[in-house]
């Protein structure tokens, strides 16, 4: 590459605004959903850091929002158990628990094989909370 070329890419990385190799922040949306008495669906915006986990992104929406909580428990074998959203709990007797979905960008809707704990959102992921029956 010339000195001119390169002299112009680097200023073109410095101006503010300029496309970068990646964000700091990858934008999600979480919908709250219930499939034992079908009440109202919820969505909410929010984002996780770049390769972060969506219990970051979790913990983000319940500070900043206040339509929405959740709790869990930490299983020492599995990690996070989600508990809880919007303080309506699963119960065993009821056969009710949290249910993990994601839908892709391409509407693809996937059950992932990891909790909040670890699962890694993608850009735009929607994370489906759904609660329902087994």
């Amino acid at each position: 590459m010339t000195p001119a070329l390169l002299s112009a890419a680097l200023l073109l990385l410095l101006l503010p605004g300029a496309p970068a190799q990646h964000s700091n922040q990858t934008p999600i949306t979480i919908l709250v959903s219930n499939s034992v008495t079908n009440a109202p669906n919820m969505t909410f915006s929010t984002h996780v850091s770049f390769r972060g986990i969506l219990l970051g992104g979790m913990r983000r929406l319940q500070d900043s929002q206040s339509g929405f909580t959740f709790s869990y428990t930490e299983d020492a074998n599995y990690g996070p158990f989600l508990e809880s959203v919007n303080g309506l709990a699963g119960c065993p007797s009821d056969r009710t628990y949290w249910e993990l979905l994601v839908k892709k960008p391409n509407n693809q809707i996937i059950r992932p094989d990891v909790g909040i704990g670890c699962y890694i959102p993608s850009a735009n992921d929607t994370i489906i909370l759904n609660f329902n029956t087994y």
